[in-house]
């Protein structure tokens, strides 16, 4: 077995979510649940397919988002393994929507940062088994980090 990275490719103001799935339904049932979050909300997806004719199938809203989220998945080249890209929301907005989606397996990440696709390859074919998702943590929060972490989440209206 040969163990890899890929970069995700994106720019800085894009998010990102990385899963798996099961089936070649994913890619409509994930474009519905998508659309069903919010109208305001741009999108692209991509899903490789691992069996039959084994293409990375796409859709979204924003031709730009489901060009990079095709070019991603094909990079990662993982057998059930999607890519979704957000402009206009976020994956706090949208994550539960994918979970719902019944042929969701998993979610590796949901980012704004710099990722990395590990990526396990044998004779059977390629897997993500993780993902890298920025740096080690340079500290512990003090009493003043707490403070601001709770005004930032109000500032922005994630809590009241």
């Amino acid at each position: 077995m040969e163990l890899s990275t890929v970069p995700i490719d994106k720019p800085e103001d894009l998010d990102v979510v990385v899963g798996q799935s099961h089936f070649i339904k994913t890619v409509e049932d994930l474009h519905e649940a998508l659309v069903g979050t919010g109208p305001q909300l741009r999108f692209g997806l991509a899903f490789c397919e691992a069996s039959g004719p084994r293409l990375v199938r796409h859709s979204g809203n924003d031709p730009d988002l489901v060009d990079l989220a095709t070019r991603n998945a094909l990079a990662i080249g993982a057998g059930h393994c999607f890519v979704v890209f957000l402009r206009e929301g976020h994956p706090v907005n949208v994550l539960n929507a994918i979970r719902h989606v019944p042929e969701v397996c998993t979610i590796f990440c949901a980012t704004a940062n710099p990722v990395q696709i590990v990526i396990a390859e044998n004779d059977l074919g390629r897997g993500i088994i993780g993902v890298i998702d920025g740096p080690p943590p340079l500290g512990v929060e003090t009493t003043a980090d707490q403070q601001d972490r709770r005004e930032l989440l109000r500032r922005i209206g994630y809590k009241l």
